[in-house]
């Protein structure tokens, strides 16, 4: 999970005061009060003195000695800086939801409350038991690069060892599944409700929230039990990985592919007609699903499907919905420790 998104994290990165995205994170959302004196205490406590004002002309906003704390509306935004437009008018530069805006400076003075915090770092300051949280953030920083780098390692000698290069439709066929297992982990992301800039922008694409509203959705579940997600991540997967172990089954895995087909044109369906609301990680999954099909039709693996038969075929079957059910059963600790809503049940 992404850390240092909340506006204390941001704080403290705009005053330059050493800390972990993690800890200071942590630090925020144990407050017991979301209020200037909270922040201010909080503040004090990685040894920051600090100043609460209170405006009673809020044009005088712009003499504030940036950067300082602001509370806009019923919440809390950074200002760093005031600046000037191409018209010469004054606008305020400021941090909101981890975001950085702008706006004029009239409309800015509209919501605001005229109460800032101001906070004052001296050499001194920085995070509580900094040296050892810091050593931690990069071990794990450490962990993910070298599983990435394990990954695309492993990734790369079973590409190589099954002889998929040889063949321009094996070679398509594993983009794709690459582009499948990312998609659908974004996918897994929404539905964990994790933030995810890649999944947010690309969810956008061609219809702004889409992704959300059809994920909320009990069509957004197989047959109640399964998210589409799910279902999505374990079959790519799996799909990639007997795709590099078991090179002579590519007739079994084209196979399984077509019957994925029918719930493509279900999913189009029903999103245009029934929910009317896309959602562009999945229709981008079921094109994915498409390209499969023609990368295995152009391939001649199809000639290889049937006759259907053999023990292979069915350990495959099998292999895919213990994965499933393994994967259900992780999500759905998630899902109660995080106390996210089913959508099934809505």
């Amino acid at each position: 999970m992404k850390t240092g998104t909340t506006i204390f994290s941001d704080f403290l990165k705009v005053l330059g005061v050493p800390h972990t995205g993690e800890a200071s994170d942590k630090a925020f959302r144990q407050m017991s009060f979301q209020t200037m004196f909270g922040f201010s205490r909080l503040l004090n406590s990685y040894s920051i003195p600090t100043t609460g004002v209170k405006i009673q002309d809020k044009n005088e906003l712009s003499k504030i000695p940036v950067p300082f704390m602001a509370q806009e509306g019923s919440g809390f935004v950074i200002v760093t800086s005031f600046a000037r437009d191409a018209r010469g008018a004054e606008t305020v530069n400021y941090i909101e939801f981890h975001k950085s805006k702008s706006l004029p400076l009239d409309e800015f003075i509209q919501n605001w409350s005229g109460i800032a915090l101001l906070a004052y770092p001296t050499p001194d300051s920085r995070e509580p038991n900094y040296t050892k949280n810091h050593w931690f953030e990069q071990a794990e920083k450490a962990k993910t690069v070298t599983l990435i780098i394990l990954a695309i390692l492993l990734g790369c000698y079973g590409f190589i060892e099954s002889g998929l290069w040889r063949h321009t439709s094996t070679v398509l066929l594993t983009l794709v599944n690459l582009a499948g297992i990312g998609i659908t982990w974004l996918l897994l992301l929404k539905t964990l409700k994790v933030h995810s800039a890649a999944a947010d922008s690309i969810c956008g694409v061609i219809e702004k929230h889409g992704c959300d509203t059809v994920l909320e959705h009990k069509a957004s579940t197989f047959f109640g039990l399964f998210s589409w997600s799910e279902v999505g991540i374990t079959y790519f997967s799996l799909t990639t990985l007997f795709t590099m172990l078991f090179p002579q089954y590519l007739g079994h895995l084209a196979l399984i592919n077509g019957l994925c087909l029918p719930f493509t044109v279900w999913s189009i369906w029903y999103q245009k007609f029934r929910i009317k609301t896309w959602c562009t990680l999945c229709v981008t999954t079921q094109t994915l699903l498409w390209l499969q099909f023609f990368c295995y039709l152009l391939g001649g693996w199809w000639h290889e499907a049937l006759p259907l038969g053999g023990l292979p075929f069915f350990l495959m079957g099998a292999t895919y919905v213990a994965v499933m059910l393994m994967v259900n059963r992780v999500m759905t600790f998630i899902k109660n420790r995080s106390g996210i809503k089913n959508s099934s049940a809505q």
